[in-house]
């Protein structure tokens, strides 16, 4: 009994900051203690993959900044691939894809994403680790809150809102510098010779950070993100969630000695409660508020630790599991399959395309008023206008020519189309004119075909197919 009577002291006094656990509407700031533990080192390695948004921007590739979003360009720069207007349907298969990658890993395992990846999640994860390092434990951060303003309280509220926001600044700038270039970018930052525009966006990223980030925090989650509300109807009973084994755990009872054989393993010290970054109670069943990090299972086994009883009260379990029936694997899982397919038709896609991005890329329009003009020597004349856009980062000398099927079809001023240069990254529009002896036209509309080869690079060759109109009677 006096063993037990220490246990239960040193879990007060260790995790009495942690006692605070109602379910927070906003009306006051969580405080969630930071745990230490497997999970929590799992969420630190996937934060980390972070780096990369800090560090991409400045990456170069063959000349050019790796990744480059030139809206006014109009053409993505990924790494040595440049994807043009023409080309935004792969985006779209892009967004399919990361769509239902999210969707696929809500149906297996929860809101994962939301725990170790969601930006909103790993910002706020270092604003607290911040405000934890500065104003200390969750109780301390409460008392200063309330204590009146001193000399003390003025220096650690100053270094934490300044390393917020300066943490808020690069983020803003690293966004910006995904969409020009990024060392100019901080060139004029600096020198205060940004564009409106960059200003604006740089204003934007830092109120928007510092505020979701540092003040609004865990309400994202509730209020303002949709993917909160809709995951009751993405996760099923296969869905592998924190939960709270309620079999093992209830009744609850605190460690005070006595008879231990009625009570559960739960000892009711609320710590699930006090290190979950949303403040939602693990024990009362699937929430809203879940972000499935973790931290309540690494909090859990800490106590079992303590009180000489087996890890695992909080786990990640299946609803499935926690009634005794056996999950079935995911490939006769009919939401994985789905998932799983249009996952994969989606990477093929684009696969596809970007595999087969044309170098030219060929735009023909058959004028329409007229449809065809007879000349004074009674030939057939059909006006075009081409768009060519060369994609290459070198200009390039192509040639123009014209294949019919039926009829004596041929290109006017055909020796100038020889050779024409198509400039790197431009738009090239002109106007091409072909003629037809109207007694060689066996119908009204004959299939001709366009094709530009190259001369700088003999492999490029681009077809058109289109229609040359005539006379109609034929």
């Amino acid at each position: 009994m006096s063993e037990n009577r220490q246990v239960s002291d040193s879990i007060d006094d260790l995790y009495a900051d942690t006692l605070h656990y109602h379910v927070n509407t906003g009306g006051e700031t969580i405080h969630a203690k930071r745990m230490p533990g497997r999970f929590r080192n799992l969420k630190w390695l996937s934060m980390s993959s972070w780096l990369l948004f800090f560090i991409s921007p400045y990456l170069q590739w063959n000349g050019h900044q790796a990744l480059l979003f030139d809206i006014p360009g109009r053409k993505f720069y990924l790494f040595g691939i440049t994807i043009w207007p023409q080309d935004i349907w792969m985006l779209s298969l892009v967004l399919i894809m990361l769509a239902i990658t999210l969707f696929g890993v809500t149906a297996v395992a929860g809101r994962l994403f939301c725990g170790y990846f969601c930006f909103q999640t790993v910002w706020t994860d270092i604003f607290t680790f911040i405000e934890d390092k500065i104003e200390g434990s969750p109780m301390q951060r409460r008392k200063l809150d309330k204590a009146p303003w001193s000399a003390d309280k003025i220096r650690k509220k100053v270094i934490k809102h300044t390393l917020w926001i300066l943490i808020a600044i690069l983020t803003g700038i690293t966004f910006a510098a995904y969409f020009t270039n990024s060392f100019e970018l901080w060139h004029d930052y600096l020198t205060l010779s940004a564009s409106l525009i960059a200003w604006v966006v740089l204003g934007l990223f830092i109120a928007g950070t510092y505020i979701l980030a540092g003040f609004m925090r865990e309400q994202v989650c509730f209020w303002l993100c949709p993917y909160a509300r809709i995951q009751s109807v993405m996760v099923d009973k296969d869905s592998i969630l924190p939960t709270y084994d309620y079999h093992r755990g209830e009744p609850r009872g605190k460690v005070k000695g006595g008879d231990e054989s009625s009570k559960g393993d739960c000892i009711d010290c609320k710590v699930c409660v006090g290190v979950c970054p949303t403040g939602v109670d693990i024990r009362e069943g699937l929430s809203e508020g879940c972000i499935t990090c973790g931290m309540c299972i690494d909090a859990c086994d800490s106590i079992m630790d303590r009180v000489n009883k087996p890890r695992g009260l909080i786990r990640y379990l299946s609803q499935k599991e926690m009634e005794g029936e056996k999950l079935p694997p995911l490939f006769r899982r009919p939401r994985v399959i789905t998932y799983s397919t249009i996952f994969m038709l989606a990477v093929a896609g684009i696969i596809y395309g970007l595999a087969t991005i044309p170098p030219i890329e060929l735009s023909i329009v058959h004028s329409r008023q007229p449809l065809f003009m007879r000349m004074s020597d009674g030939s057939i004349q059909n006006k075009y206008t081409i768009k060519a856009v060369n994609k290459l980062e070198t200009d390039q000398r192509v040639s123009l020519s014209v294949q019919s099927g039926s009829g004596n079809i041929r290109l006017v001023d055909e020796a100038y189309f020889r050779d024409i240069t198509l400039k790197a990254g431009k738009l090239v529009p002109f106007s091409i004119f072909l003629l037809a002896d109207p007694d060689t036209l066996k119908q009204e509309n004959s299939d001709v075909r366009l094709t530009i080869q190259g001369i700088t690079q003999p492999e490029i060759t681009v077809t058109y197919d289109s229609v040359f109109v005539g006379p109609k009677g034929r």
